[in-house]
């Protein structure tokens, strides 16, 4: 069996070298680095399932490296931060971030959430339908791909898994707590206005594509609503 691949950044050699010693007993394959610069060449070449990555590094941000590595492809990302405020925290999902991690912070902690966001790769997989296509707007779950008009819409992993499940239910009003427990699907509690950032990336990201209809609605006081266009009917294939 092959064994999942976790990249550690952090330029602090204590943290780092306890993380990547921890990780490995759990039999993870691991490398670590402790700046950004090394950290992207081991990347293309670790190809790694996930990063843990710090956001303070000695000659860039971890926001600037997991928006380039992002770019790169759509590996998971736990952000590591001694950062509380809440811009940072809304900040790093935005760029695609699936969770965060305050320091200091607990080994049991940082297993089990890397054990809940690996979790996630399987939730397409999981509905009956493989494509939902509704007017220019087509979710494919089984290449992961969202497109607008033949365009890539640029989704991180928790953006696809948000739209697809909204998606496979049109008209039906979310709940937070309901989206929260169907996408995330782990007992790690992370702060529940970051459905609110993620919901406001996938917008943003249609509008990018010139969708010009919006298909995620707000519901006062509940959560949201996919809706479709009138004059298409939604086609499963």
């Amino acid at each position: 069996m092959v064994s999942i691949k976790i990249l550690v950044v952090d330029d602090d050699p204590a943290i780092r070298n306890l993380v990547h010693r921890y990780l490995s007993q759990q039999n993870y394959q691991v490398e670590s680095v402790e700046d950004g610069q090394t950290a992207l060449v081991l990347f293309k070449e670790f190809q790694p399932d996930l990063v843990v990555l710090d956001i303070n590094l000695p000659d860039t941000t971890g926001f600037q490296l997991c928006q380039e590595m992002q770019n790169y492809n759509d590996v998971f990302v736990l952000m590591l931060t001694s950062l509380g405020d809440e811009p940072d925290i809304a900040r790093a999902f935005a760029l695609g971030a699936d969770d965060y991690l305050k320091k200091p912070f607990g080994l049991v902690e940082l297993g089990a959430r890397i054990r809940a966001i690996l979790k996630r790769q399987r939730l397409p997989s999981q509905k009956k339908s493989e494509q939902l296509i509704f007017g220019d707007l087509v979710i494919n779950s089984t290449t992961r791909e969202a497109k607008f008009k033949n365009k890539i819409i640029p989704l991180t992993h928790i953006q696809f898994n948000l739209l697809f499940c909204m998606a496979s239910k049109p008209g039906h009003a979310w709940e937070r707590s309901v989206l929260y427990n169907e996408v995330w699907n782990d007992d790690w509690l992370v702060d529940p206005k970051c459905i609110d950032v993620h919901v406001a990336q996938i917008r943003k990201k249609l509008r990018e594509c010139g969708c010009d209809f919006e298909y995620i609605t707000t519901v006062w006081k509940v959560g949201y609503k996919f809706e479709t266009p009138a004059e298409n009917d939604s086609i499963e294939e």
